[in-house]
């Protein structure tokens, strides 16, 4: 083994942490973090859209650090830099050196996908270091077949599950490539099946959450296989691409054919061919292509070993560098508050590649002008008036900077959303916010316009437009029944994305 560059890895590692929380406080929260934040406040063992650990992690961030958006942003922050440190472990057990193990690390923190899990307080931090730890654990297994290590794959598990479901595919896919390639030794034994013991134990509250409420999180996957439809097979490839990176592409690439092709990495050969497998399933079932991000960078800690054995001539090393710093400036204009907002939403190529920085913008706008609809209603009115916002977005954003300018209590009936509570019976004024006024209105006496979002940000709710409802026809215990959904909207296309969806598409 080569020794390893602690120093090194750590200064890269927190210099990527450095980078995150200097621009954790530009232009505003993520649509997924408010629903995060808003959750916080409501705590459980589960959801309909996610298991708890994240809005755990909200609310111990909002009540340790305060409620704000820095705040909320430091364990996203400090969870990317364990995972470029991790992916430097990963280089090492494949037999990289120092150089191998500082690229390798580097090349994650310039990754999209890194920052992406880094800068935002959503399911995706957790996830990606679950995947990145599994990975390396497996592959320091199949390195000493020491089957104790199991253990601690599942107990990595059992926590990745806590925050999302999604490692089970990983899971999934690496003992395809274990049983198809081997080495199947270090199945057997009894170690696989305590730590399969240890990760069903750790995951068992948020597993019997959804059995007591009748399993939402199937009806949150067909919602979703309905929103992508065949845009997700269509951007399959384009996605691989963007997940890591266009100058960082060439180099996960690389480590993938070394990994299927090379006799000494001949052991970790199911590696490679779980990545292989994973995407021709999530082509099968049309499931969203970013799934593969973290085994991505599994590949990438591979690649690195090879490109730094390949680099070595001047010239070689120069195209590395070069590379390296290419893909860090492009990952951290999609991913990253770099620039001012205003160029995002004025530049065309920007508005349409940075639709991310775009989900975190213009909220305290949209708080001021659902106030201004507030004010303007009577006084007995306004004095028992409450707000609802059709989505999650809306709703936590309304939560957040509502308060300041004298709203009501928000309430939205999407997913989980709607169990943070309904409007008290007898409450019979609702501004509502976002909703088909067809839909929306058939549901109350009357229902009248009363504006619309206004922003010269292309954000993906502008034009959103504002209702003032009175009298509802049902008892709220009824309505609220028929205003509870499950779903969301995110198209693949350019052109969907883009387009002023009232859903909120968020990527």
């Amino acid at each position: 083994m080569p020794v390893l560059s602690r120093r090194p890895l750590l200064a890269v590692s927190a210099g990527v942490g450095a980078v995150l929380l200097a621009l954790s406080g530009r232009h505003g929260y993520h649509v997924d973090e408010l629903y995060n934040r808003a959750s916080g406040g409501h705590l459980a063992w589960g959801y309909v859209d996610q298991p708890p650990l994240v809005s755990l992690i909200a609310r111990v961030e909002t009540t340790v650090l305060g409620d704000s958006l820095t705040a909320l942003r430091v364990v996203p922050a400090l969870l990317a830099c364990v995972v470029v440190w991790v992916t430097g472990l990963i280089a090492r057990e494949l037999g990289g050196g120092r150089g191998a193990q500082l690229f390798a690390a580097a090349a994650t923190g310039a990754s999209v996908v890194t920052l992406n899990a880094g800068h935002v307080l959503t399911t995706n931090g957790p996830d990606l270091l679950a995947w990145v730890t599994v990975g390396w654990l497996l592959i320091r297994l199949l390195r000493t077949r020491d089957t104790r290590l199991w253990l601690a794959v599942g107990a990595v598990t059992g926590v990745g599950m806590l925050a999302k479901n999604l490692i089970v595919l990983l899971l999934l896919a690496l003992l395809v490539g274990v049983v198809s390639l081997g080495p199947r030794g270090v199945l057997r034994g009894r170690h696989l099946w305590v730590g399969t013991g240890i990760a069903a134990v750790i995951a068992a509250p948020a597993v019997l959450w959804q059995i007591t409420h009748g399993w939402p999180a199937v009806e949150m996957s067909a919602a979703l296989k309905t929103a992508l439809g065949a845009d997700s097979r269509v951007a399959f490839v384009p996605f691989q691409v963007l997940m890591i990176g266009l100058f960082l592409t060439p180099v996960w690439i690389a480590g993938l054919v070394a990994l299927l092709r090379r006799p000494e990495w001949r052991a970790y050969r199911s590696v490679g061919l779980a990545y292989l497998f994973m995407a021709v399933l999530l082509i099968a079932i049309g499931g969203k292509p970013e799934y593969t991000g973290g085994l991505q960078l599994v590949l990438l800690s591979a690649g690195s070993v090879v490109v730094v054995r390949w680099a070595r001539t001047t010239v070689r090393r120069s195209l590395a560098g070069t590379a390296l710093v290419g893909n860090a400036v492009l990952s951290a204009v999609l991913m990253l508050p770099v620039l001012p907002i205003a160029w995002y939403g004025s530049n065309p190529a920007l508005t349409q590649l940075g639709v991310f920085q775009l989900d975190q913008a213009a909220w305290p706008r949209l708080a001021e002008q659902v106030a201004a609809v507030h004010r303007s209603l009577p006084a007995r009115e306004r004095a028992r008036a409450v707000v609802y916002a059709n989505h999650y977005g809306l709703a936590g954003a309304l939560d957040r900077y509502g308060p300041e300018h004298g709203l009501p209590r928000v309430y939205s009936g999407q997913n989980s959303y709607a169990d943070f509570g309904r409007p008290a019976d007898g409450t019979d004024v609702v501004i509502a916010v976002g909703v088909d006024r067809d839909a929306f209105g058939a549901r109350f006496t009357t229902c009248e316009p009363a504006g619309e979002f206004e922003t010269n940000l292309p954000v993906a709710d502008q034009d959103t437009g504002f209702l003032v409802c009175r009298g509802p026809r049902e008892p709220w215990a009824e309505l609220w029944s028929e205003l509870r959904w499950i779903g969301f909207q995110c198209p693949y296309t350019a052109e969907a994305i883009t387009a002023k969806s009232k859903e909120g598409c968020t990527l």
